[in-house]
């Protein structure tokens, strides 16, 4: 049975993070440093004031300089963190690098532990994964598309191909590379992971991508690789079985999604509660008119339901249970529902509401991503529609 009821010590922690949120980190938010995305000095400043703080990685184990948390922790400290957009940084707990993590722990030799964890844990170093390609060249929201090539060559491997929308290239200190992979006769052996270095040759950043949002240290790019040698110790995990990897970090980055935004969406219910509360129209509060005040209804209701669902899947993470349907509904309905909350919000504030005077205009744009990121609305749905009907048919 799930418990609701927080341990002392969680709620303890949770108070600690919401009062360094918003007594650090949110006199920042107005700091010129931020666009078009969040710039190298200022995450390192905000990185110093959660070190200073000792609350920096709650993720990572207590052995890496982490806090050590499970999931059910992760997913209470992950929303007090993020009642600022700048709070996911202070943290540590950014994507990519908060699932290069997970990756890591999982899937990384000893030594590539020892050399990358540390680093990445203390918020010294920025990671990159590297596996969506153009809708031309390859490999999508389908990675049984990839292009990307990791050929044998000696006893490394040469990697050549495009890789589009990479978060985090400019400024990160590695780079975590999905390639299909053929061996010296060219027969394919499935898709791996590698380790390549920023200033590798043959390593390019072609392009940085104009976006909607401005959370992301780097920002995103499309980058090349050509003939990029990598040698053995280079290789993440097993020849051949990049994807059943990659399933290590992304169902609970997909989890750890909707903890960071369900954060977000409170701060601007929040907002705009206290607006509804304070401006008058036609002779009274916005709240008191029913057509304002049902929206912030609406709003609790899909905040609850948002964190009842992402408590239920950190559960069964923490008991070590398959949850790859479960993180996948609930980043679906999550991203949704939360992205309603954040819209309503606005439309509260009216005029207020699209300018920078309030986070909201900030928050309505960072989470219309969010229905894209690690996969989108549709592609789960599909994913979920398959396995329905194939269980209807089996009986």
């Amino acid at each position: 049975m799930i418990d609701f009821q927080l341990p002392d010590e969680l709620e303890e922690l949770r108070q600690r993070v919401l009062h360094f949120i918003k007594s650090e980190v949110v006199p920042l938010e107005q700091d010129p440093r931020q666009r078009p995305h969040i710039h190298e000095a200022l995450r390192r400043e905000l990185v110093a004031r959660g070190r200073a703080a000792g609350l920096l990685s709650p993720h990572a184990p207590v052995e890496y300089g982490g806090l050590g948390l499970d999931h059910r922790g992760m997913a209470v400290v992950f929303e007090a963190a993020t009642w600022s957009p700048l709070g996911h940084l202070a943290l540590n707990i950014q994507a990519p690098d908060e699932g290069n993590v997970n990756l890591l722990l999982r899937c990384a030799s000893p030594a590539q532990k020892a050399r990358y964890l540390p680093p990445l844990v203390a918020g010294e170093l920025r990671t990159v994964f590297s596996m969506t390609e153009t809708a031309t060249d390859g490999a999508g929201a389908d990675p049984s598309l990839l292009q990307t090539v990791a050929r044998q060559d000696g006893d490394g491997y040469l990697i050549s191909g495009r890789k589009y929308m990479i978060s985090g290239v400019e400024g990160a200190g590695i780079n975590i590379v999905m390639a299909r992979t053929l061996d010296s006769k060219g027969n394919d052996l499935g898709a791996s992971m590698f380790f390549v270095e920023m200033d590798a040759p043959g390593f390019k950043l072609d392009r940085e991508l104009e976006t909607l949002d401005s959370n992301m240290p780097g920002g995103h790019w499309e980058v090349s690789f050509d003939n990029v040698r990598v040698t053995p110790d280079q290789v993440l995990g097993e020849i051949g079985r990049g994807f059943a990897q990659a399933q290590v970090r992304l169902a609970p980055a997909r989890l750890t999604h909707c903890m960071r935004w369900l954060g977000l969406a409170r701060r601007c219910h929040a907002i705009a509660a206290e607006h509804a509360g304070k401006r008058h129209s036609f002779g009274k509060t916005l709240g008191e008119h029913q057509g304002v005040g049902f929206m912030l209804a609406d709003n609790e209701i899909d905040l609850h339901v948002c964190r009842l669902a992402i408590w239920h899947c950190a559960w069964l993470l923490d008991q070590h249970q398959q949850a790859r349907d479960e993180t996948s509904m609930c980043k679906v309905f999550c991203s949704e529902a939360l992205g309603r909350v954040v819209d309503r919000c606005m439309q509260i504030l009216g005029a207020i509401g699209i300018t920078g005077d309030t986070v909201i205009e900030r928050c309505y744009r960072d989470i219309r991503c969010f229905r894209i990121y690690d996969g989108p609305s549709e592609v789960h749905r599909h994913a979920l529609a398959r396995r329905i009907v194939k269980g209807a048919l089996n009986g």
